[in-house]
């Protein structure tokens, strides 16, 4: 299973408790660990986080800085958790806006990583999900198939989560998400949970996934 999530709300969690927002991205780091260790069980191959978009920037400098640096210190510190628990990690989005020393530690951890085949942790980074979908397609030229596009672009999502209540994509795996299972939660990314996850992993197990088909008549599935 593909499972994904907007980790939406640590502003939020930490505006209620009259914290810098910087706190916030600090609890929700450990809300990271938390998920990515609950995932393999739950039968979750492949995970893919939405922890920065191109339209973050547009966030306050001291902001931005400070969320740069916790991505490089959750790298710095979580490479040799993953090679234990068999995570390989990967960046997706642009790295040319990224900061120099940020790119060089992501690229440290993605090649220390790639051995790991428990669960493809992937990292939307200064991501944008219709350049994401531009790019492909002039990589792939006039007669791409939907395919062609598919293999560029990533594989299609399973199960989609956003939290802290909004009901939005927000240019977050546009093309990957067409068939996706949506689950939005009230609950803010900080106090998301192995237990928040298992319910969203149930809700999808308990859908019927047609792909435009029909229902199976329930008398003819049992005769």
């Amino acid at each position: 299973m593909h499972a994904a999530i907007i980790m939406d709300g640590n502003g939020r969690w930490a505006n209620r408790r009259g914290l810098p927002r910087a706190a916030g991205h600090r609890t929700g780091a450990a809300a990271v660990r938390r998920t990515v260790e609950a995932a393999p069980d739950l039968g979750i191959s492949t995970l893919t986080l939405y922890a920065f978009s191109e339209d973050n920037w547009s966030r306050p400098p001291r902001e931005v800085s400070a969320l740069m640096k916790l991505l490089g210190r959750y790298l710095t510190q979580e490479t040799s958790r993953c090679i234990a628990n068999g995570v390989r990690l990967q960046a997706i989005g642009r790295r040319d806006r990224l900061p120099a020393p940020l790119v060089a530690l992501l690229e440290e951890t993605e090649h220390k990583t790639a051995g790991g085949t428990r669960l493809h942790l992937r990292l939307a980074l200064d991501y944008s999900s219709r350049q994401s979908i531009v790019e492909a397609a002039r990589r792939a030229g006039g007669t791409a198939t939907e395919q062609q596009l598919s293999a560029l672009i990533g594989p299609d999502v399973d199960l989609l989560i956003r939290t802290s209540g909004e009901q939005r994509l927000s240019d977050f795996l546009l093309w990957e998400c067409a068939y996706a299972e949506l689950v939005f939660t009230p609950r803010l990314w900080p106090d998301f949970t192995a237990q928040d996850l298992a319910q969203a992993v149930a809700e999808f197990h308990s859908r019927e996934r047609r792909f435009g088909g029909v229902t199976a008549d329930p008398a003819r599935r049992t005769a």
